[in-house]
């Protein structure tokens, strides 16, 4: 087994960091002199090129690598998942984005301060900077990890840290030299990259099969464990599933309406386009591109299964070892094929697109979560001191990227320790960790826009109420609270559902208020 990268590989990695360099240094020879500019790219991206990083900020890291080790533990119930995103894009579009667009609104919690006032505008910010740092600083840590593997071999904590800042410190660096309209196109590249490298990845297995799509088909469909594991759609009652249709058209369309109408990451993206219309075919287009990239992932995942699992299927020379752990740490199948199996050039082909994806992952969130802070906090604040120049707020916006640099870094730290105790799988621990925000957040902006209750008291009540529901039914809080084991039994859908109804409920309590400021 080959245990470092070899000169064309290293070739290949800096090859692309150059290419990094030199796109965030024409990205930021345009000068941003206002907030509009900085955090909104002046309304004047194209919806094609924001379609694409709406796939790169919701895939990234948790994708290249969950995705595959999805795919080699089940089977395509992740892909039906593309139905509840479909279903949300649709939704949100007509009953949020529009809305946006109509109030000309720079962060999307600005409509909860026209309804409720400029607290439940606050609280609803605060929510979603608490839910990102979870969200954003979960998918760092697996990415850190991979890189670390790949560039040290190892994954002792020193390698993982130095990861981390590695990823931090490019992220950083893309976001800062041109704002949102750098972090697009940067998104853009970092994709084709990663996807390139799937893309070749899966030739790669492919071919090393040396297997009909015929007899591939057969052994995915009957396999020893008496699993079919070309099943799309999942009838079940099973809670514990993540990726029932049940579960997609409850919890998994809830996460998605969270993701693309009340999650500034995505929507900051959607809100640079010329009009509402561009957005909508953005966000729809988004969910409907992501589905052959979430197949050719979940692919590769399959075809893992068939090279580790069913040796018995191929020759003798085209038998994989799967390496369950790395240096006493565990990994996932790709990151195992990745480390074990590859050839030169194509590993460093791979290593390019784990890069990128950690990337992505960072620099997706530091605009949004920097133009909620400055745009919901700082400004208003400010200007009630005093007056101040618009390049004033971009040094700002500046600041609080570095300020979430940091702040995600720690996060993944804290995220090695997190999902070893939960034991859950890449990707569902990713998509998991999103939930905390979007409880209450989704709750919210449902009482919000279709009835005609809730109070600025009670929008905050209902943020924490869908916070703390979603707290509550996690392993650790059940185990040391001593609390109902089947508290702990429901997959993150469910476990998101019922954050969901609580702060609806809670949030209704409030009577009816005029808007106002406070």
């Amino acid at each position: 087994m080959s245990s470092q990268l070899t000169l064309l590989d290293w070739s290949i990695i800096v090859l692309y960091l150059a290419a990094v360099v030199c796109g965030g240094m024409v990205l930021s020879r345009k000068p941003t002199r206002s907030m509009k500019e900085y955090f909104l790219g002046g309304k004047q991206m194209s919806a094609w090129v924001v379609m694409f990083s709406v796939i790169a900020t919701n895939q990234s890291a948790a994708t290249f690598l969950g995705g595959p080790d999805y795919g080699f533990r089940g089977d395509y119930t992740y892909l039906a998942s593309s139905v509840g995103a479909i279903l949300a894009a649709v939704v949100a579009t007509r009953y949020l984005l529009t809305r946006f667009y109509e109030l000309e609104v720079t962060t999307v919690y600005e409509l909860l301060a026209i309804r409720y006032g400029e607290n439940a505008k606050r609280a609803a910010g605060a929510m979603y900077l608490v839910g990102r740092v979870f969200a954003s600083g979960a998918r760092v840590y697996i990415a850190a990890t991979a890189v670390a593997m790949m560039l040290f071999f190892n994954v002792e904590p020193k390698s993982i840290m130095l990861a981390i800042l590695a990823i931090a410190i490019c992220s950083l660096g893309i976001a800062l030299m041109g704002g949102i309209r750098s972090v697009i196109w940067s998104d853009l590249g970092q994709f084709i990259v990663y996807f390139g490298a799937a893309l070749i990845a899966l030739f790669s297995l492919w071919s090393q099969l040396s297997l009909t799509p015929a007899e591939m088909f057969s052994a995915l469909r009957e396999t020893p464990e008496g699993v079919n594991k070309l099943v799309l759609f999942d009838f079940s009652t099973d809670f514990s599933r993540p990726f029932t249709v049940w579960a997609i058209l409850t919890g998994v369309f809830l996460l998605n309406i969270g993701n693309f109408g009340l999650d500034q990451d995505t929507t900051q993206r959607l809100l640079t386009c010329r009009d509402a219309k561009a957005a909508g075919r953005a966000m729809i287009s988004s969910s409907f591109v992501a589905i052959p990239i979430v197949l050719v992932f979940v692919t590769i995942g399959q075809l893992l299964y068939l090279l580790y699992e069913r040796p018995e299927l191929m020759a003798s020379t085209s038998r994989g070892e799967l390496m369950p752990e790395f240096n006493g740490e565990s990994i996932t199948v790709f990151m195992s094929y990745i480390l074990s199996e590859m050839p030169a050039g194509v590993r460093g082909l791979a290593t390019a697109g784990i890069v990128a994806a950690a990337i992505s992952t960072m620099n997706s969130g530091l605009s949004a979560m920097s133009s909620v802070l400055i745009s919901d906090f700082y400004h208003p604040w400010k200007e009630a001191k005093a007056r101040s120049n618009p390049e004033h707020y971009v040094l700002a916006g500046r600041l609080g990227m570095l300020l979430f640099s940091v702040l995600l870094s720690a996060m993944a730290v804290l995220c090695f320790y997190w999902q070893r105790y939960t034991d859950m799988a890449l990707l569902e621990f990713a998509l998991a960790v999103m939930s905390f925000a979007y409880a209450g957040l989704i709750g919210v902006f449902f009482t919000a826009v279709f009835t005609n209750r809730g109070s600025s008291v009670s929008v905050i009540a209902a943020l924490v109420a869908g916070f703390m529901t979603i707290l509550m039914q996690q392993s650790y809080v059940v185990d040391s609270l001593g609390l109902w084991a089947q508290m702990k039994s429901l997959s993150f859908p469910w476990q998101l559902l019922v954050g969901v109804a609580v702060a609806i409920s809670v949030c209704m309590v409030g009577a009816k208020e005029s808007a106002r400021t406070e």
